[in-house]
């Protein structure tokens, strides 16, 4: 079986590898009502409970208990139902923050400083090119040069992008709105302000996409769901007023599986533009969909557990996740508040530093960001790099001769590669930190049935997974949470021998592991498979029927330690020219 088919399967998402993501505390009011919705169901009394009832509820629990024990279990009983439905009856907003912040840093560990710098690899960007589609698909680096000389207006860029997503979009469902009077509006601000000699950086008139979890003042951001398809926020987010400092035009909101799972969202599902019979993945599909399909320079994701990754390697793209706390996702709607990370997509990897550099920086109003700054330099030498990979995860079926192929041309490069084995720890218990929080973060919805209106309603499907989760025990999420600590030491063990690893995308629970952990992770093109196709989430293959097979892209992986982005980068933008399959594109794109 293909490594991408392993990858895309939904029910794989909820086992750990690729779970939908989602980042940040928005400011928003608490869920609205809606005509479906209903009064929360209140706790029971105490004297509707039974020593019956504790029976079986221990064997939700995984523990066992004596008559005399379940006695005194329901003698307290009464207390318990009493602060339970004092902490039901407090508003509990999407943009409040638990109190416990999650940093990724161990102590008595020093991480070292960086100066915010961005030098690129030297390259001619060329001629600016006739076609509109070689316009449309050229890197964020090529773009910034041609507008920075002159040879190119940001107008007549962001032009040729909403004519594309004009005649593109419907077809693959990854817009939920699209701002065209902002965008020209933004760009003609960007060619007034560059012709008064003023170029407010690298980012300066390149059109974007953004994800539609993070607010943007007076526009829509649904979170991709029925229950807030009329959200209008008051506020941009952190991200969207950067980005705008930066120069950036904004194009439009993209689509998100419903609240960041997935791409089944309340209009549609998100399709994939190398072969649109399938979804695009997610959560951050819409980004992905519209990237690869030239409809932007460059798109911003977000992930709590895949949602960059895994739409990155559906699409083909070079998606970064940051080291968790590097970008603050203030206005952006929370899932799991310790694993929400924000992150770009692009078509080069070096377009990511670019990016990054403008998100990257504290903001005191998300208590887990940090301050740590952002240095990049495209011309260091990569040669000697000491880069650790796990032969195990270059064995079974699940690996492609692409991922072996990248191995070989990461050799080819001068690096040191260095055989590790990574901790024998488990990784899956660790999913109930994205489960339990994300069902805290949408109580409500569950407590009133306004899940019911969710499109999708599968066994892995949020509706479901957050029933499930009021029978996490709270002291088993803390048993959990020591176990992301004893990951978190191990991890940093790691990196004392290395100074990056390397492998597939989806290696030994390293998805889990790393988003847990906060350490970054880069995925880039690295060729090409023939795979299954993945039928699309609520049209499943009748039974018996095989799918048909399909060309797709696939990527390969870099994780770096904490704060770490720059060399992986580096060596990531190497290994891309080197394998040269980057800038093939979408058929029909």
């Amino acid at each position: 079986m293909a490594g991408e088919r392993i990858l895309a399967s939904r029910r794989q998402v909820l086992a750990g590898l690729t779970a939908g993501a989602a980042a940040g505390a928005a400011t928003v009011v608490p869920f609205p009502a809606t005509a479906q919705s209903a009064a929360p169901v209140p706790p029971p009394t105490p004297d509707a409970i039974t020593r019956e009832m504790v029976a079986a509820a221990e064997k939700l629990m995984g523990v066992g208990y004596t008559e005399a024990e379940r006695s005194q279990i329901l003698a307290g009983f009464q207390d318990h139902l009493a602060r339970l439905e004092a902490l039901r009856a407090i508003p509990k907003p999407n943009d409040l923050h638990p109190a416990t912040v999650f940093d990724p840093r161990l102590p008595g560990r020093t991480y070292p400083a960086q100066e915010d710098r961005v030098v690129l690899a030297k390259a001619e960007a060329g001629r600016v090119p006739n076609d509109k589609a070689d316009l449309a698909y050229a890197p964020v680096t090529a773009l910034s040069a041609w507008i920075a000389a002159g040879d190119l207006r940001s107008e007549t860029l962001t032009e040729v992008y909403l004519d594309r997503i004009a005649r593109f979009a419907p077809k693959l469902e990854c817009f939920v709105s699209v701002t065209a009077e902002l965008a020209l509006k933004e760009a003609r601000q960007a060619d007034r302000e560059l012709k008064a000699g003023k170029r407010r950086g690298p980012l300066h008139g390149i059109p974007y996409v953004m994800k539609d979890l993070a607010d943007t003042a007076g526009i829509a951001t649904t979170w991709g769901a029925v229950p807030y398809r009329e959200r209008i926020a008051k506020n941009d987010a952190t991200i969207v007023t950067r980005l705008r400092e930066a120069g950036a035009v904004l194009l439009g909101k993209t689509t998100l599986g419903e609240l960041a799972y997935g791409d089944v969202w309340f209009g549609g599902t998100t399709r994939n533009a190398w072969d649109p019979r399938e979804g695009s993945s997610g959560s951050s599909a819409g980004t992905g969909s519209a990237v690869a399909a030239g409809l932007a320079a460059f798109g911003i994701g977000t992930e709590t557990l895949g949602s960059i990754i895994s739409p990155s390697q559906r699409c083909g793209l070079a998606g970064l996740r940051p080291t968790f706390g590097r970008v603050p996702r203030t206005g952006c709607m929370a899932l799991c508040w310790s694993l929400d990370k924000i992150g770009p997509m692009a078509r080069s990897v070096e377009d990511t530093a670019l990016v990054l550099a403008a998100l990257n920086g504290r903001d005191p109003a998300d208590p887990a960001s940090l301050q740590h700054g952002f240095a990049y330099d495209g011309g260091m030498d990569i040669t000697g790099l000491r880069v650790g990979y796990d032969p195990a995860w270059f064995k079974g079926d699940a690996v492609t001769d692409v991922d072996r192929a990248a191995l070989e041309a990461l050799r080819g490069l001068g690096v040191t590669l260095v055989e590790v084995e990574m901790p024998k720890l488990p990784s899956g218990p660790m999913l109930g930190i994205v489960l339990v929080e994300a069902a805290a973060a949408f109580e409500e919805l569950t407590l009133t049935d306004a899940d019911d209106t969710l499109r999708w309603q599968g066994d892995e499907a949020w509706p479901n997974t957050w029933r499930q989760a009021r029978f996490h025990s709270a002291v088993d999420y803390v048993q959990v949470d020591r176990l992301r600590r004893l990951h978190m030491q191990a991890m940093d063990r790691v990196f004392e021998g290395v100074e990056l690893l390397f492998g597939p995308n989806f290696a030994g629970g390293m998805l889990m592991v790393t988003n847990a952990t906060g350490h970054p992770q880069l995925i880039l093109r690295a060729g090409f498979t023939e795979r299954p196709l993945d039928p699309l989430t609520l049209e499943p293959l009748p039974t018996g029927v095989e799918p048909a097979k399909t060309r797709a892209p696939h990527g390969v992986s870099l994780w770096g330690p904490l704060f770490g982005e720059g060399r992986m980068i580096a060596l990531g933008r190497a290994l891309e020219a080197k394998l040269g399959v980057s800038a093939e594109r979408p058929p029909g794109f």
